[in-house]
């Protein structure tokens, strides 16, 4: 039997070596002969930890050149964060492949939510985590965080918190003191957080099948609505929107947020329907909440209503 390689593009974080790693097992199990290899690519967002997501771009800083070792033959496979991807797919690949997810939702570290003294420093790089806590806790007080895992859990706030995505934690097996994992009613997660994505290029026969044997239909239902939202929004991980989707059996629900940059409006709506229009429901719900309140981004929103 002729061993086939099969290449992984990915970062060089800790938390992306692991989902590699992860991916790699996944397809080793899977199929018989094929031998997997990282090919560790940097990014722009990795490369320029001093700036700010938005100001490179918001959405797609860690993935393009990721997506273009594919492209250009230097890999079979790219590795995602879902989180991280734009709403629309390069021409050349096929996003093929979401295993199954992680814990989708975020975690304070450092104090609980009930447990910050009013005005704490609460250090995030989201848009959408600080809105969110702004409704929250108006109280609250915040500053900028980029960097590894690591290097956040380095730059905790005396007396405040950083925010994290649960599944960081839970990969990397960190448990770094008082971990406060917040509930969906309370922030809804960024648009596929907790899942991996897995493109390859759209001709290769073998990658698209492997990948399809790994993939987790449940979890590419729920990510596909959440991208379907955020593509209706134009938003990323620049701007102050969220999405989350369940499934209920054959029924889908997509709740969605969208904020003014201080938190003092917050609008959520939910959508149901049929599991096979996942993507249109997230669409759907996109659309109706920007309609509702697209000029929300503006940062002097003045009036504070409650979420719908």
């Amino acid at each position: 039997m002729v061993e086939r390689l099969i290449r992984l593009a990915t970062r060089g974080s800790p938390l992306a070596l692991w989902q590699a790693e992860a991916v790699a097992a996944k397809l080793r199990a899977v199929a018989a002969g094929i031998r997997v290899e990282l090919v560790v690519v940097d990014t722009a967002g990795d490369l320029n930890l001093d700036r700010p997501i938005g100001e490179m771009g918001g959405r797609g800083v860690f993935v393009k050149e990721v997506q273009a070792a594919v492209i250009e033959g230097r890999a079979e496979v790219a590795v995602h964060s879902a989180k991280d991807l734009p709403s629309t797919t390069p021409p050349d690949l096929l996003l093929v492949s979401v295993p199954e997810r992680g814990d989708p939702r975020d975690a304070l570290v450092g104090a609980t939510l009930s447990g910050l003294a009013p005005g704490a420093r609460i250090a995030t790089g989201s848009a959408r985590r600080r809105a969110q806590l702004a409704w929250l806790r108006p109280d609250l007080t915040f500053e900028e965080l980029r960097g590894n895992i690591a290097t956040r859990l380095a730059k905790l706030p005396p007396g405040g918190a950083i925010v994290m995505a649960a599944a960081a934690l839970e990969r990397l097996q960190l448990q770094p003191g008082v971990v406060d994992v917040l509930s969906v009613s309370d922030m809804v997660p960024q648009a596929a957080q907790g899942a991996l994505a897995l493109e390859c290029r759209a001709g290769d026969a073998l990658s698209i099948a492997l990948l399809a044997a790994i993939n987790n239909v449940d979890a590419f239902a729920c990510v596909s609505a959440e991208r379907g939202f955020l593509a209706s929004v134009g938003g990323g991980c620049d701007l102050p929107v969220g999405a989350h989707a369940t499934l209920d059996g054959e029924v889908m629900t997509v709740e969605g947020v969208f904020a003014s940059l201080d938190g003092k409006v917050v609008l959520r709506d939910r959508r149901s329907g049929p599991r096979t229009e996942a993507a249109s429901l997230g669409s759907e719900l996109g659309s109706s909440l920007f309609r509702a309140g697209g000029d929300l981004l503006e940062p002097e929103a003045e009036q504070r209503t409650a979420p719908s």
